[in-house]
C-alpha cells in the first residue's frame, strides 16, 4: 500500500526498547516524524539516525516527535539506542505489519533477506494526516531531510 499525502496515518501501537506499547495516537496534537530504517548497527542507519540525535532540537523547536521504527527485535534496538546514545524512541516492528501498511517494506534485502523496512520519512501533522512521504528505494540513500523540515515548520 502506497501512503499518499494528505490522508490519515496509518495508527499502530509497536513496543519500544523498554518493552513498552506506544501507539501514534498517543501523539493527537503534536507532529510526528516516522523514520523507518532496515537494521541497527548497520552504517547509514546509524549514521541518518545519530544525525537526528544531533539536531533533535530541530524537531522538537517544530513541536516534532521523532519515532524511529525497523523490523529489529526490542532488545538488538535497546543495545543500538544505547550505544549511539539516541534521544528519541525506537520502536520495534518485528512483525512486520506497520512497514507493510505504511508501503516501507522489501519483498528482498541484499538478495537473502525477506521484510526488511525499506528507509523511509512520514511526516504526520498534530490531526494525523500525512504531511509528507518519501519511501526510498535503495538503502544508501537518506531521506531528504532538508524537505522535511520545511513542512515541519510550516505546520
Amino acid at each position: 500500500m502506497k501512503i499518499e499525502v494528505g490522508q490519515q496515518a496509518p495508527e499502530f501501537t509497536l513496543v519500544d526498547t523498554e518493552k513498552n506499547q506506544v501507539s501514534l495516537s498517543a501523539y493527537k496534537g503534536k507532529n510526528v516524524l516516522i523514520l523507518f530504517f532496515p537494521m541497527a548497527f548497520t552504517g547509514v542507519c546509524t549514521k541518518e539516525l545519530c544525525s537526528i540525535r544531533d539536531n533533535i532540537a530541530l524537531y522538537n523547536n517544530a513541536n516534532a516527535q521523532v519515532l524511529g521504527i525497523s523490523v529489529d527485535s526490542p532488545f538488538t534496538l535497546a543495545k543500538f539506542k544505547e550505544e549511539q546514545g539516541l534521544n528519541f524512541p525506537l520502536l520495534s516492528d518485528f512483525n512486520k505489519e506497520v512497514s507493510t501498511a505504511y508501503g516501507a517494506i522489501y519483498d528482498s534485502f541484499i538478495g537473502w533477506m525477506k521484510g526488511v523496512s525499506k528507509r523511509s520519512a512520514f511526516v504526520v501533522d498534530a490531526n494525523g494526516a500525512i504531511r509528507y512521504a518519501e519511501v526510498l528505494e535503495s538503502a544508501g540513500d537518506l531521506p531528504n531531510f532538508e524537505a522535511i523540515n520545511q513542512v515541519l515548520s510550516s505546520l
